[in-house]
């Protein structure tokens, strides 16, 4: 359509030199509702969604009641007409309750989501897995693992308790405040025992299975083989993971506290590489604010911190910078972003600007900087990117043709969706 096209009484929106992108599609967002309002959170959560060109969002269920059909209507119904971008539900993995699979994916849930570390949450084993697999692969949706093996974990911890009371009193002081101390305790080969057990399930029984929070690079290498084998297996990585080194995090700054941690400079470009390469398939936030009864915990502590990082509003910028450095376009962005994130979730009206798709933009400007200052942040300001300057402005943001953010202005109603998989 030209310009002269537009029809009378239209509105009409000049992008000027900014680019105009697809609304984002961000499959891996936690928000802890379970200590506070939960039409409250949801408003604080889709805000700051909107004004980091955010359209859609799929929540897993950290701290929510979401592995049976009542406890996602429950959600559902808690939720709607609180949010300022549309939202669904993935549906949790928990041990005996494979029967709820099918009345979850009736009550609308995307697909579905566990974690095999059990600090990370409500913890899966591998016969757990073994009985909710098959029904998955039946209902043809994805499952979501969040890949750290307990084993190894649970040997370095075994290791320093083996100490003496003396030494283990001294790494104790250390631990709390040491960065180093708290990436040992989660090595790499947590993850990487983890993914080759997935992959060994997704090789046994054809499920669609996606690899979040992937940090650890020497997991690329079997990931590699086991699509070249034509194995239903996908991976994300995280902005965190892209951004951030292991070597320049100071002891004591928790807020760079996640699970699996920040690794080593060269592992991050590693990443890098396979997303540009295609190995590494999309950039999901995992946005994990803490919840409001552990901010008050003493700071500096790693052995009590929250592990989760607060960036939703700041995803999109964050990746961008990356991506720029390195000479990768913003069409790849979109494509790790928006296009393939929708492909997982099944979302078939969104993640790209073609006919006969949901009017979900955004005004992005790819050359203008920004200082991200605590008072911009539409939700926790506990983030370890206070202070960082990073390349790429979200000016407006539309929701099905309907604009629901423009910088330096208030917002509407909300007008976002609870969605349903169908």
């Amino acid at each position: 359509m030209d310009f002269g096209d537009v029809p009378p009484g239209c509105p009409v929106d000049d992008a000027g030199p900014a680019a105009v992108i697809p609304g984002v599609v961000d499959t891996h967002v936690q928000a802890n509702v379970a200590d506070g309002g939960v039409g409250e959170r949801c408003q604080m959560t889709t805000r700051a969604a909107a004004a980091g060109g955010i359209t859609t969002f799929v929540l897993a269920p950290q701290l929510l009641p979401a592995t049976t059909a009542e406890g996602i209507a429950s959600i559902r119904g808690a939720i709607e007409g609180h949010c300022y971008v549309d939202v669904g539900l993935w549906g949790g993995i928990a041990a005996g309750n494979a029967l709820e699979l099918m009345p979850m994916l009736e009550a609308g849930v995307f697909g579905f989501t566990c974690c095999l570390e059990p600090s990370s949450g409500h913890a899966v084993t591998e016969a757990d897995l073994r009985a909710a697999m098959p029904p998955i692969t039946r209902l043809r949706v994805p499952l979501l693992v969040h890949a750290e093996a307990p084993g190894p974990i649970e040997k370095v911890a075994a290791r320093r308790s083996a100490a003496g009371p003396l030494s283990r009193l001294l790494t104790a002081r250390r631990a709390r405040r040491s960065y180093r101390m708290y990436l040992e305790s989660h090595p790499r080969e947590a993850e990487n025992e983890a993914i080759a057990l997935m992959i060994a399930l997704c090789r046994e029984f054809g499920t669609q299975t996606h690899i979040t929070r992937l940090s650890s690079s020497d997991a690329l290498t079997p990931l590699f083989h086991a699509r070249s084998a034509r194995l239903p297996i996908t991976a994300e990585t995280c902005p965190h993971y892209l951004s951030f080194v292991a070597e320049e995090i100071p002891d004591g700054a928790t807020a760079f506290k996640c699970a699996p941690p920040i690794r080593e400079r060269e592992n991050r470009e590693f990443l890098w590489a396979a997303l540009a390469g295609g190995l590494i398939q999309m950039v999901g936030s995992d946005h994990s604010p803490a919840p409001v009864t552990l901010k008050a915990q003493p700071a500096r502590d790693f052995t009590r911190a929250w592990a989760g990082i607060s960036s939703l509003q700041l995803s999109l910028s964050v990746t961008w910078t990356g991506a720029n450095a390195r000479q990768y376009s913003l069409n790849q962005v979109t494509d790790w972003m928006c296009r393939n994130p929708a492909l997982l979730a099944g979302l078939d009206r969104k993640g790209a600007v073609e006919p006969g798709y949901d009017a979900d933009l955004v005004v992005f400007d790819p050359d203008g900087e920004f200082v991200v200052e605590a008072e911009t942040l539409h939700q926790d300001r506990r983030t370890p990117y206070i202070g960082s300057r990073l390349r790429g402005v979200v000016e407006r943001t539309y929701l099905r043709g309907d604009r629901i953010y423009a910088r330096g202005k208030a917002f509407d109603a909300p007008a976002g969706r609870v969605l349903a998989r169908t």
